[in-house]
């Protein structure tokens, strides 16, 4: 018989823990919350001070069983649910299915699974924390008398299986707004002047900067014109050449929003994927007998916090100087905490810098050491020294007509031998060198070409902007980002166009119903206010039933003028202009659950249906009859393939193009690289750069 037992969510967290923990502790996982408010109604008493009806959660019965089995035989019961609210809420069920005394000592948190940080936090046992219990319910409750009551008026006006949420509504409220200012955007036209200059066979570039020193805007061909007949020849005179030395410092270590970034920017990975596998990460991973067994390899993966442990400091500090060298030691500064930071849990970081990523890549899957990497190297180049860069910026002029060239050069890597933060936004003259020039030289500029330019629209959010847009206006928290993004695409509110997020004709519907009826519950001001309400409920200094009382008032007034007001709002089937070829009836557009598609409008006489194929404008190079059309696979990857499918089998995972290779006639196709998109021949070795 074990001594002591311990309930965690999972059952890799549980063979991790109970390895580090010894002979006399049992492990066992509730698998996640054991108790939760019922599906089939609101399950919250409005008029009993919203007391929740909290009941077993079907399928967990069995689970239930056998822990209450292994709580009869144990001592002592420790409940080792995750650091956070939904962990101590989990806790908290966990005590009262068992009969355990939430004020004892029974709760234990740790922010890492190794061996040294579980044996220290069994050390130092608390009582269930009730502030945190409260805010997890004011949240749950909160979520549930809006979607419980919005949802079923949705499905009576609108259509079935639709859905409202405090932060997914919000969410697609910024993507449908971010859709009307690109098609509200009013392009403007703009030129810019450039010039290749050539200093002894080095050539570099400038720009157009203005007249006698003052910066001058072109904003027509005319100012164009203008400019380039006061320019006399090609001889340009460097009147100024700044040189200074500017230093960059690493980026902070990860948290979940930011590495939710930056997993989309240099791993493709979508939020969900992001935070499965940092899961995997932290519950542990077996790195075989030699080298501990299941091991957690990164701290918690919920955390708004950039802050780092002083041990882990140190450890960083012995391995940068062991590895690279004493200057390559970073200063260790205080991190900044964000605003509405909770500042709970330390930054996500390795459990132990030591186990660098080439020796885990053996027992760690593709997407397991891809990410493990990638918060190893965030982390130790965060404690590292800043990189020096020597910039240059140099002044040119012909006839008072002025330009600009600008370039630098990493002097001293620092941080940069191991991570640069990746970015949204192309950075220019990052490493564009100059060569080397001082005042009174004269240059020639091989050519000087006017370009013309239009201010472009904002960008749609792709996923990592949106985590950004959402973290930076304090809506939802570093638990609910990723699925809230799963939750409005399962919905199909939105779909993803080319990695961009695209409002579909349902989510504009549904908002615009929210925004007539529960302007609230899109209220970005609102939302955030109610996130603050919530870390004032886990700090102790509101009270949840006083939360949830001032929601309830104003947002049941709303609902009953809903029930009476909101008219029924009839989809219509969009005609697709085609036949029916089973039985001659127009063909229609629906929405299903993966989103558009062609269906006969004589249903359900006719259940002809179809999936929805885009054009490119090529013949199929195989049957020369058929289209080269956009196909999607099971996994949602783009292909290309013949519409004429299955008589002509044509398929290309490449993008055909319409013109034929000038080397061999055969078929073209777009491939597209990581930096660059090339046109390349599949059937000799003809290449070009797509731009051309």
């Amino acid at each position: 018989m074990s001594d002591y037992l311990v309930i965690v969510e999972s059952p890799a967290k549980a063979k991790t823990i109970e390895r580090y923990l010894g002979k006399k502790y049992k492990v066992k996982a509730s698998m996640g919350h054991v108790r939760d408010l019922p599906k089939s109604q609101t399950g919250v008493d409005t008029e009993n001070n919203f007391k929740p009806k909290y009941i077993t959660i079907r399928g967990k019965g069995d689970v239930l069983k056998d822990l209450k089995k292994s709580a009869k035989k144990a001592k002592k019961i420790y409940l080792a649910a995750d650091p956070d609210r939904e962990g101590e809420a989990i806790a908290w069920h966990l005590a009262y299915a068992l009969g355990i005394d939430e004020n004892s000592q029974c709760r234990v948190v740790f922010n890492e699974i190794t061996k040294d940080a579980i044996k220290e936090s069994f050390k130092h046992p608390r009582s269930i924390d009730n502030d945190l219990v409260d805010a997890q319910q004011a949240r749950r409750i909160l979520d549930r008398l809006v979607g419980y009551n919005i949802s079923p008026l949705l499905w009576k006006k609108v259509k079935k299986g639709l859905s409202a949420g405090r932060v997914q509504s919000v969410a697609v409220k910024l993507i449908i707004d971010r859709e009307k200012e690109i098609e509200n955007f009013k392009p403007e036209e703009y030129w810019s002047i450039e010039a290749n200059f050539l200093k002894d066979k080095e050539s570099f570039e400038g720009s157009f900067y203005g007249i006698d020193g003052k910066k001058q805007e072109l904003k027509t061909e005319s100012d164009v014109n203008d400019v380039m007949k006061k320019m006399k020849g090609k001889s340009f005179t460097v009147n100024k050449v700044n040189r200074r030395e500017r230093k960059r410092n690493p980026a902070q270590p990860f948290t979940t929003s930011s590495l939710q970034q930056e997993a989309a920017r240099k791993l493709n990975f979508r939020a969900k994927k992001t935070m499965m596998v940092a899961q995997q990460l932290y519950e542990g991973i077996d790195l075989g007998k030699k080298s501990g067994g299941i091991t957690g390899l990164i701290t918690y993966m919920r955390t708004d916090s950039t802050r780092i442990s002083n041990t882990a400091k140190e450890e960083a500090k012995g391995y940068i100087e062991d590895q690279y060298g004493k200057n390559y030691l970073g200063y260790n500064k205080k991190s900044k905490k964000q605003e509405g930071a909770q500042d709970a849990h330390e930054a996500v970081r390795p459990t132990s810098v030591v186990r660098d990523p080439k020796s885990l890549k053996p027992v760690l899957s593709r997407d397991q050491y891809r990410l493990y990497k990638l918060v190893w190297e965030r982390f130790l180049a965060s404690q590292m020294a800043p990189a020096i860069m020597d910039t240059m910026t140099v002044h040119l002029s012909n006839n008072g007509v002025d330009f600009r060239a600008t370039g630098s050069k990493v002097k001293f890597k620092g941080f940069m031998k191991v991570y640069v933060e990746s970015s949204d936004d192309k950075k220019k003259n990052e490493n564009k060198f100059l060569p080397d020039l001082s005042e009174g030289m004269t240059v020639e500029a091989k050519d000087i070409t006017p370009n013309q330019h239009f201010t472009q629209p904002p960008p749609r959010y792709t996923e990592a902007r949106l985590v950004r847009t959402m973290e930076e206006l304090g809506i939802g928290r570093p638990s609910t980002y990723a699925p809230t993004l799963d939750t409005i695409q399962r919905r199909n509110y939105v779909s993803i166009d080319n990695k961009r997020f695209v409002p579909t004709e349902l989510g504009g519907i549904v908002i615009d119903i929210l925004e007539e009826f529960f302007p609230e519950i899109i209220n970005v001001d609102f939302t955030v206010k109610m996130e603050d309400d919530l870390d004032s409920i886990e700090e102790g200094k509101t009270e949840w039933i006083h939360l949830l009382d001032e929601f309830y008032k104003n947002f049941s007034k709303r609902l009953e003028v809903a029930e009476e007001e909101m008219e029924k709002i009839e989809i219509r089937d969009e005609p697709a202009g085609i036949t029916c070829e089973n039985c001659g009836h127009e063909m229609v557009y629906k929405m299903g659950r993966y989103g558009k598609f062609l269906a006969c409008s004589n249903f359900p006489e006719c259940r002809n249906t179809k999936p929805i194929l885009k054009e490119i404008g090529v013949k199929c190079p195989k049957c020369k009859e058929g289209n080269v059309v956009e196909r999607k696979s099971k996994k949602k990857r783009i292909f290309y393939g013949c519409d004429r499918y299955p008589e002509c089998d044509f398929v290309s995972w490449d993008k055909p193009i319409s013109r034929p290779c000038p080397k061999c006639d055969s078929l073209l196709v777009e491939k597209k690289g990581k930096k660059e998109t090339r046109i390349q021949c599949t059937n000799c070795d003809y290449k070009e750069n797509a731009q051309n």
